[in-house]
């Protein structure tokens, strides 16, 4: 019903920027929250940013002043920037996105959380 697809990511080497993108389609009524989390080989899955349909924005302590989430709803789309790269940013980096679509009645909606297939940022140092 929903899809996200990332895209942007690659090697990089230490101090250098990327662009991820990940745009949500399909049956899609309206975009709650939406966000990036990340996994690095052998750990777990860790919040990156969050930006609400408020436009309030969220950052784990690790990429705070380096990484900005922002969010074009025309295009149901949410960009992270990263800049000042390092090798510990390394990781696949899975889109989120709380999502309302339609059910079977016009009246009837349900909630989804959705998650990307994820793309790999890595430090080419």
């Amino acid at each position: 019903q929903v899809q996200l697809v990332e895209s942007g990511g690659g090697l990089v080497q230490a101090g250098g920027s990327l662009r991820l993108s990940c745009v949500a389609s399909g049956s899609i009524f309206s975009i709650n929250h939406l966000g990036w989390y990340r996994q690095a080989s052998g750990k777990q899955r860790e919040l990156v940013a969050t930006i609400g349909n408020d436009g309030r924005t969220k950052y784990a302590d690790s990429v705070k002043g380096r990484f900005t989430i922002s969010r074009d709803n025309a295009k149901n789309t949410t960009y992270l920037t990263m800049n000042s790269l390092k090798p510990e940013d390394t990781a696949v980096y899975y889109c989120n996105a709380g999502v309302w679509v339609v059910g079977r009645t016009a009246t009837e909606f349900i909630y989804l959380e959705v998650w990307g297939q994820g793309t790999l940022v890595t430090d080419s140092s």
